[in-house]
Order: structure tokens, then sequence, then C-alpha cells
């Protein structure tokens, strides 16, 4: 296993586990650690980010690229993300079976554009 691949590994589990237990506390009333489960899912998202960040750095690439492309797919995700999110609220929270089904697909089939936004059509 290759050195940049080890730290990737470590980092992406520390960084995962952190935000998973931060957001269980901040979303699971019994518990009682709202506040607390916000700032360890906050900790677990920078541990995240600084992966991505030293990965990029251990690869020979720029921290950061910003161009048309990379903002477009970023929004892109984010955006499939949210349609699909509501969908599932709508389904599990507001008893909206039917159309938060239909808005699930609708976020899905929008996360799943990002394959050929990324990685093209050959």
């Amino acid at each position: 296993m290759k050195k940049k691949d080890f730290v990737t590994l470590i980092m992406s589990k520390i960084g995962g586990i952190l935000f998973a237990l931060g957001m269980c506390m901040a979303l699971l009333p019994e518990w009682g650690a709202m506040t607390q489960g916000i700032v360890m899912g906050v900790i677990g998202l920078v541990v995240l980010l600084a992966m991505a960040l030293v990965r990029r750095k251990m690869d020979g690439k720029p921290a950061i690229v910003f161009n048309g492309k990379a903002v477009a797919t970023t929004l892109l995700g984010v955006f499939g993300a949210i349609v699909f999110g509501v969908g599932m609220c709508m389904t599990m929270i507001w008893n909206l079976m039917v159309p938060g089904i239909v808005v699930g697909i609708v976020g899905i089939v929008l996360l799943l554009c990002l394959i050929p936004a990324i990685r093209g059509l050959k």
C-alpha cells in the first residue's frame, strides 16, 4: 500500500466516524447531546476536508481547482443531495409517500448525472 493511500484510509475513517457519531448525537433526542453532536460533526467534516487537501498535495496536484466544470459539478452534487434529502423527508416525516418517492427518484437521477459529468462519455 502506498503512503498516500494509507494516509487517506486513516484520515477518511477518523473523519467519517467523527461525522457519523456527531450526527447520531445531534439527531437522536434520546441522547440529549445536540450541541456536542454538532461540534463533533463539524470536526469530522474538517478532518475529511483536510484529508482531501492532503491527498491532493501527496498526488502533486494543486489543493483546490476553481474552474467552471468543478463549480458546476459541485453545485449539481449539492443540489442532487438536497433534492434526494427532501424526498426522504417527505416520505418519512411528512407522510407524503408518493410525492416523496418521486422527488427522491429525481434526486437520485441528478446524482447519477454526476457520473457522466465527471468521467465523461466514451
